[in-house]
């Protein structure tokens, strides 16, 4: 193909190369007839298809086609499942094919920094690594089907409010280690053909103008070659992004785009090569279209029904059970809350899917003996004494009480932040009032986000079912009877209170400026290193049956940054049903003089086994699993030392602990000086050579034995006062010259 794009840039004029930078409408790229480059459709996604009628909106007002919902990703992301992730991806590239839409819309990657981001449900994790390899695996599978990705929103977009003016402000580390991770995963290992540049600032540029953003980490160091269209309505400046790397610009229509860029041109302010380098990105996008484009591709969207509610079930994570689940078959059960008969199943915004066929729980449950009250108004947080009273009744003659409740569309959207952790008063005062009348009462939590469960004491065990898709009420059926054993974990910490969350000082912003302050320390990052009492932490979920963890085996115990690392243990499934388990491996980091998270995740596996069954599974950990991104080289960097090797059902639930030492054969750049510490000789390969040459030519004094006036802490105080003291200070205490020292300093820099 790269011979026939630069034929066709070869025939094209500059009006022709520069129009390809906007687009023909408002999802439709524009076409240039006399060469054959079509036209490409794309659409809003990931978890189902919104392909408008007509004239096409951002906001949904316009309607779209009927279609499939599947879950939301923050739903997908419990699975922390890559092979749940890849059937989404086969079966929207097939509808994508079918309806002849050339490019989805997603995945949303960014970060959850805070809980209260009104677009969480659109987000996988609070985890990099977590979301990187479910985005990929998604990735793979829908452009196997010859449909592009757009992996969004690129980056540090991580809330609603002033989301299009806004200035993400962060540290170089905090940026390359925490934020950007997924998106590298998207194109290293996914191979994303395109990218969406989000609407916000990061350090004072936004991002479809940012070259260092675009061009030097996405495609000089990335090594991405597809093309970067904006959100849409996120150009800024249309000739700063083309010189920045930007390709196309959202939505289409607008000529005053492309008269800008011509007019750049010719005040010489971009060149040739920009718009060839932006002209050819489109035209291969096109003509990749138009290769793999198949118009007739049949769709059976009772299919597609069937697999989004077997996807809710693999994504949904049982909180608590106090033995209540599986309910038996022949109990009396009362069915209680508005979102038993209407669930809320997805958020709402762009990503809003157009479906008919939602099946509710009260509709899956018919062939069990199951009674109904509302209990609640969805819309309303005010209590209805009637609706409460008739709840009360019914939990009161069951032998089991189901309350469903949760998060509705007035509390999370895109377009605007929650603005707590609650859920609707009304819905917390019939859950207290359910369970005071029934000890047996399960609650089924919808929702998008975390939310808090301050009468979790009361019931019997809770089911949480994020917004699971169209057939998110026949999963809940097969979970709550034990068709199905719940097997999802939480992909995102559930504090115990707003306040813990470590962006909560800093969210969201002050007109605008949004400072990271947290630093790298997000989600259980931040709690797991404070030791501070969660709900649920992260990788957290039950099952109706027990697996055990042995045989914790490394190929090596000491390693180099250049080598990897294979890592072996068995599971074991001691319960009485078959069950999935998700091994979660951590690495535990050594210490060293940069803060680090106490472990992080690097790899997970979800295994499936019969009641007795026992698999091994096994991992490779690369260097990258024991590094921290370093200003001072700009890259990643592995410290020498003892890191752990753990294998959890969570981050707070570590089964399995091993060790391995790991040398780096990188050295990082260290300038002495006079206020260097004697310490700090040991930093480098010289200084180190130096300590030890100091240290033998030293005569032990009998202060620094212990054992004189200054008491048993003598030795320790010794031992760090030389530590600490500044080479400068050598020649104060008489040690050595001056002279000499600024000679070592100077071998040491040279």
């Amino acid at each position: 193909m790269a011979n026939e794009v630069r034929s066709i840039l070869a025939q094209m004029t500059l009006d022709e190369k520069i129009a390809l930078a906007c687009g023909r409408d408002f999802w439709r790229t524009k076409s240039i007839e006399r060469l054959s480059i079509p036209q490409v459709m794309m659409c809003d996604g990931p978890h189902g298809l919104r392909k408008q009628k007509g004239q096409g909106d951002h906001l949904g007002i316009n309607e779209s086609i009927e279609t499939v919902c599947y879950p939301s990703a923050s739903a997908l992301a419990a699975s922390f499942d890559v092979e749940v992730m890849a059937k989404l991806g086969e079966a929207l590239g097939t509808e994508c094919q079918a309806e002849d839409v050339g490019m989805l819309l997603g995945p949303g990657i960014n970060m959850k920094r805070s809980p209260l981001c009104g677009r969480n449900f659109e987000y996988f994790s609070e985890d990099p690594y977590l979301a990187g390899k479910l985005a990929a695996a998604y990735i793979r599978a829908l452009q196997e089907k010859g449909v592009s990705a757009c992996v969004k929103h690129f980056a540090a977009n991580n809330q609603e409010t002033l989301r299009m003016s806004g200035d993400s402000r962060m540290s170089e580390r905090t940026l390359f280690e925490t934020y950007l991770p997924a998106f590298e995963a998207a194109v290293k290992e996914g191979g994303t053909r395109s990218i969406m540049c989000a609407y916000n600032a990061i350090n004072g540029e936004f991002c479809a103008n940012n070259k260092t953003l675009l061009t030097e980490i996405l495609r000089e160091r990335w090594g991405f070659d597809g093309f970067v269209v904006t959100d849409w309505g996120a150009g800024k400046d249309a000739a700063k992004g083309v010189k920045a790397g930007l390709d196309l610009n959202m939505p289409g229509g607008n000529e005053g785009v492309c008269a800008a860029i011509k007019a750049a041109c010719e005040a010489g302010e971009l060149s040739e090569a920009d718009i060839d380098r932006m002209a050819g990105n489109m035209v291969r996008f096109a003509l990749d279209y138009r290769d793999k484009r198949r118009p007739d591709t049949a769709i059976d969207r009772e299919k597609c029904a069937a697999l989004s509610g077997s996807l809710a079930a693999e994504c949904a994570v049982l909180l608590k059970n106090d033995g209540l689940l599986p309910l038996k078959k022949d109990s009396r059960v009362a069915f209680i809350g508005e979102f038993a008969a209407s669930p809320r199943y997805q958020g709402s915004g762009s990503s809003h899917i157009n479906t008919k066929n939602m099946i509710s729980a009260l509709d899956a449950a018919k062939e069990y003996s199951v009674s109904y009250a509302q209990g609640y108004v969805a819309r309303d947080s005010k209590t209805d004494e009637a609706l409460l009273r008739e709840a009360v009744e019914a939990a009161g003659t069951a032998d089991v009480a189901v309350v469903f409740a949760g998060l509705p569309d007035s509390f999370e959207s895109e377009g605007f932040d929650r603005e707590s952790l609650a859920m609707p008063a009304n819905q917390n005062e019939l859950i207290e009032a359910v369970a005071a009348a029934n000890p047996n009462t399960v609650v089924v939590l919808h929702g998008g986000a975390p939310m808090l469960t301050e009468w979790i004491s009361k019931v019997k065990a809770v089911l949480c079912m994020y917004l699971g898709g169209q057939s998110v009420g026949k999963a809940a059926v097969e979970l709550l009877y034990g068709e199905k054993n719940p097997s999802g974990k939480l992909a995102e910490t559930w504090p115990k209170k707003l306040s813990d969350n470590p962006a909560y000082l800093n969210f969201p912003g002050t007109e605008g400026v949004v400072d990271y302050a947290e630093g790298v320390f997000i989600g259980y990052r931040y709690y797991d290193k404070k030791e501070m009492d969660v709900s649920f932490p992260f990788g957290y979920g039950l099952s109706y049956t027990n697996f055990a963890y042995s045989d914790l085996r490394l190929d090596r115990s000491e390693m180099t940054d250049q080598d990897a690392l294979t890592v072996t243990c068995k599971v074991k499934n001691t319960g009485s049903v078959a069950g999935k388990e998700v091994m979660q491996l951590y690495v535990r980091n050594a210490a060293c003089d940069t803060a680090r998270p106490l472990r992080e995740l690097r790899s997970f596996t979800k295994v499936e086994l019969r009641p007795g069954e026992e698999k091994e599974v096994s991992f490779t950990l690369s260097a990258r699993a024991f590094a921290y991104y370093e200003e001072k080289i700009h890259d990643f960097f592995v410290p020498s030392g003892v890191y752990g090797v753990e294998i959890g059902a969570s981050s707070r639930d570590i089964r399995l602990d091993a060790e391995i030492s790991v040398n780096g054969t990188v050295e990082l750049p260290y300038v002495y000086t006079l206020t260097s510490t004697v310490g700090s000789l040991l930093k480098t390969a010289k200084g180190r050579a130096l300590f030890e040459r100091m240290m033998a030519g030293m005569q032990q004094s009998k202060e620094m034995d212990g054992t004189d006036a200054l008491g048993e802490g003598g030795a320790e105080m010794a031992r760090r006062m030389m530590m600490e003291m500044p080479l400068g200070s050598l020649a104060t205490f008489g040690s050595v010259p001056m002279e000499q020292i600024q000679g070592m300093l100077a071998m040491l820099n040279s």
